[in-house]
C-alpha cells in the first residue's frame, strides 16, 4: 500500500459491503500490538494462522491485507478487527504512584472494622483499597446488610473470616484466600479466629 497505509483501507465485510476506515498506520499498528505481546514475527504469524512473510509485508506497509487476513489478525492478537485501526485509549502514560508504609495508612474505625486507608493521597482514583481489622463476631453486630456500588476483591492476610452474602452461602476464609464479589449486593464479614483476622479490601469507584 503506498503512502505506508495512512491512506483510507477500504475492508470488504462478509456482507459484500464495504466500509471505509481512516486507519493509523496499520504496519505501524500491527508491530505495536506484537511488540506489546513480546511475539517474535514468527509467533505471531503461528497465532494469527499467516505466513511470516505475509506478517512482514504488512508490517512493513508492502501488502494491503485481505479482510480475512484482517479478521486472522485481529484473533491471533484478541482483539476485534476495527481495534486494528484506533489507537489505545490510553495512549499517554500517567505515571502516578503513592507508596503507604505499614501503619501509616489513614485510620477510621468503625464498631465492626477499624480501617487503613491505602494510597491515601492519590485523588480521582478509580479503585479505593484498605486494610481492615475485623472487629465484628457476629453478624447481629452489624445494622443489616453493608451494600455500596461498584465491584469489591477482599482477601484474607491474618486470621479466619465468615463472609456472609445476600444471595449464597456464608463461607469461611483463612489466610491467603480471597473473594470477589458484587458490592451492591448485601455482605458482611466476621472474624471467627481467635485473634481479629485482618484483611485487604480493595473497592471499585466507577
Amino acid at each position: 500500500m503506498s503512502d505506508k497505509q495512512t491512506s483510507i483501507i477500504r475492508i470488504a465485510r462478509e456482507s459484500g459491503a464495504e466500509t471505509h476506515v481512516e486507519p493509523l498506520n496499520l504496519g505501524e499498528r500491527v508491530r505495536d500490538l506484537r511488540k506489546s505481546r513480546n511475539w517474535t514475527l514468527e509467533q505471531a504469524a503461528k497465532q494469527a494462522g499467516l505466513a511470516r512473510s505475509t506478517l512482514s509485508k504488512i508490517e512493513n506497509g508492502q501488502m494491503s491485507p485481505t479482510y480475512e487476513a484482517l479478521k486472522k489478525l485481529a484473533e491471533g492478537l484478541e482483539i476485534s478487527v476495527p481495534q486494528l485501526f484506533t489507537a489505545p485509549s490510553k495512549a499517554q502514560v500517567n505515571g502516578r504512584i503513592a507508596v503507604t508504609k505499614f501503619g501509616e495508612g489513614e485510620a477510621h474505625a468503625t464498631a465492626t472494622y477499624e480501617h487503613e486507608l491505602l494510597a491515601g493521597a492519590l485523588t480521582k482514583k478509580q479503585m479505593l483499597p484498605y486494610r481492615a481489622t475485623v472487629r465484628a463476631r457476629d453478624v447481629s453486630e452489624f445494622n443489616g446488610w453493608v451494600r455500596h456500588d461498584g465491584e469489591e476483591f477482599l482477601y484474607v492476610l491474618t486470621g479466619v473470616v465468615q463472609l456472609y452474602t445476600e444471595f449464597y452461602e456464608p463461607v469461611e476464609l483463612r489466610r491467603g484466600d480471597s473473594a470477589y464479589y458484587d458490592a451492591s449486593m448485601g455482605h458482611n464479614v466476621v472474624s471467627t479466629s481467635a485473634e481479629d483476622a485482618m484483611i485487604l479490601w480493595v473497592t471499585s469507584l466507577t
